[in-house]
């Protein structure tokens, strides 16, 4: 496992994950940073820049640029390493899984050699400290790059992966990570786990803002990003459902979710 280590970070810190080749939503929130004072060097985001939306190599070159701290996403992997798939974990022959096949193709004719490159070099953890407590940030998992943790996760799932980020890099006191697509903030044991959703994505709740969250003197908190998101990839004929839930803030499928999280539980709780 490569970690890079950032020591001691003063300041906020933007914490997003997912841009998800959704230029239009990157370029809000390094807008919002830049609003809010925070300067590249403080901004990290944990993977997946490159996915579903229509403008892969344009949002690498734009974090490229800026020089953002990125972790390695399943996406990036599987980029770099020549894979015919995303590598998202999706079960073979799920929706998500044959909806793939199009964006995944999209975005592989898109990424050159030298983007590849990069994303081959990119850290499987970063880790930092601030506000007295101990940060790593991580993809999805530690055992898994690919691996989805939600909110109800049973608690052994977080126990185990804080286990391995132990084993990697020593203690911690908290877990940024990203991946599922759902922002969330909870305490496991005495590890807090943060997940600061993504920002190419709506969270499947049904409005078309999108996640991200800050960091100040060891807090965390979720915040909203409200950007353009008409046509953002209907120009690349990206047609097959995700350019909806760009608008209605609902993926074209559920299958990944948990019931707690899908629409019909929302639905019937309402």
């Amino acid at each position: 496992m490569q970690v890079m280590h950032l020591g001691t970070v003063e300041g906020h810190v933007m914490l997003f994950g997912g841009p998800y080749s959704n230029l239009p939503a990157l370029d809000a929130a390094m807008s919002e940073a830049d609003r809010r004072g925070i300067p590249p060097a403080r901004r990290i985001c944990t993977g997946d820049v490159v996915a579903y939306g229509a403008q892969p190599a344009a949002c690498v070159a734009r974090l490229r640029d800026l020089s953002v701290a990125v972790i390695a996403g399943n996406c990036e992997r599987q980029l770099a390493s020549g894979a015919t798939d995303c590598g998202f974990g999706f079960a073979e022959g799920s929706t998500c899984d044959l909806l793939s096949a199009g964006w995944f193709a999209h975005a592989d004719a898109a990424i050159d050699a030298t983007d590849r490159c990069w994303m081959r070099d990119l850290p499987d953890m970063i880790v930092f400290r601030q506000g007295g407590r101990r940060f790593a940030v991580i993809h999805g998992g530690a055992t898994n790059i690919a691996r989805f943790r939600w909110p109800m996760s049973p608690a052994s799932d977080f126990d185990h992966e804080v286990a391995a980020i132990t084993a990697a890099a020593g203690p911690v006191d908290a877990v940024i990570a990203g991946h599922s697509g759902i922002d969330f903030i909870r305490r496991v044991s005495d590890v807090l786990w943060i997940n600061a959703g993504v920002i190419g994505m709506p969270p499947n709740d049904g409005h078309p803002a999108t996640r991200f969250a800050i960091l100040d003197q060891g807090e965390a908190r979720i915040e909203t990003l409200h950007y353009d998101h008409h046509h953002a990839m209907r120009d690349a004929w990206l047609t097959q459902g995700y350019d909806r839930a760009l608008e209605t803030g609902y993926w074209p499928s559920e299958e990944v979710l948990p019931p707690a999280l899908r629409r019909s539980a929302s639905s019937a709780s309402g």
